[in-house]
């Protein structure tokens, strides 16, 4: 299981993935599950992965194969007309990967896997999707300004109660962080490090990025901030009289 986020403010994207893959509780590895590509001026695209490895990485591996020889394979991320196009491109490679690697009367479950997609292509605006392991894909807006993917429900309730369009993007990475924090001490299966990527809307480049690693020390003031900041709310709520 793994746990990524792709959140949209008025000032551009926000990413944040973490890095564990387990195959059991003695079978524990990290992997990146962000892979960006970057055409400095013309396009940012950024992708988080979920579900099973080998399909994760067999999608991100034929985009990066197709991308580095674009004269032979067309269309590729280096060249989708849009946004909206380079997530049909990323769908219909998804499907593909997980349609080979099913066997003959075997169920795709298995192979399953899920992104999220941001990043902007010159000519258009900044976009987020949320492409599904059937290959189809929908689209981030005013109501929904997030997507999670893997284990997202004890990180979720925060970014509900918390995100605000205009939010900076250190209050963006603040928020995550918090996500993140609550999901790592209720799953066992996402861990750190955690890997951080910043879009600036209109910049047509890679923002900021970082990995927090687990003595990290902006991470720990978090962690421990949100901790003590929820046990002072707590005892600050007014007791049931009966």
């Amino acid at each position: 299981m793994t746990y990524c986020v792709g959140l949209k403010t008025d000032q551009g994207l926000v990413f944040m993935s973490d890095t564990r893959t387990n195959a059991g509780l003695d079978n524990i590895s990290t992997f990146s599950k962000m892979r960006t590509w970057e055409v400095p001026g013309e396009r940012v695209i950024v992708l988080l992965s979920a579900g099973n490895l080998a399909t994760t990485q067999a999608v991100t591996s034929i985009l990066d194969e197709r991308s580095k020889a674009p004269d032979d394979r067309h269309p590729t991320l280096l060249d989708t007309p849009s946004m909206f196009q380079t997530a049909r491109l990323i769908g219909s490679v998804v499907k593909e990967v997980i349609r080979d690697a099913a066997p003959a009367g075997q169920t795709a479950d298995a192979f399953a896997a899920s992104f999220i997609l941001g990043g902007q292509i010159k000519g258009g605006e900044p976009r987020l999707f949320y492409i599904y392991p059937e290959g189809n894909f929908i689209e981030s807006s005013a109501d929904t300004p997030f997507f999670q993917i893997g284990e997202h429900k004890y990180g979720k309730p925060i970014l509900i109660r918390a995100y605000e369009p205009a939010m900076s993007f250190e209050d963006a990475i603040k928020l995550l962080l918090v996500s993140f924090d609550s999901t790592l001490k209720s799953n066992l299966s996402v861990g750190l490090p955690l890997d951080m990527q910043i879009y600036e809307s209109g910049s047509f480049r890679l923002g900021p990025s970082r990995r927090f690693e687990r003595d990290d020390p902006y991470y720990l003031s978090i962690s421990e901030g949100w901790s003590d900041a929820l046990k002072t709310a707590f005892h600050s709520l007014p007791p049931l009289r009966t």
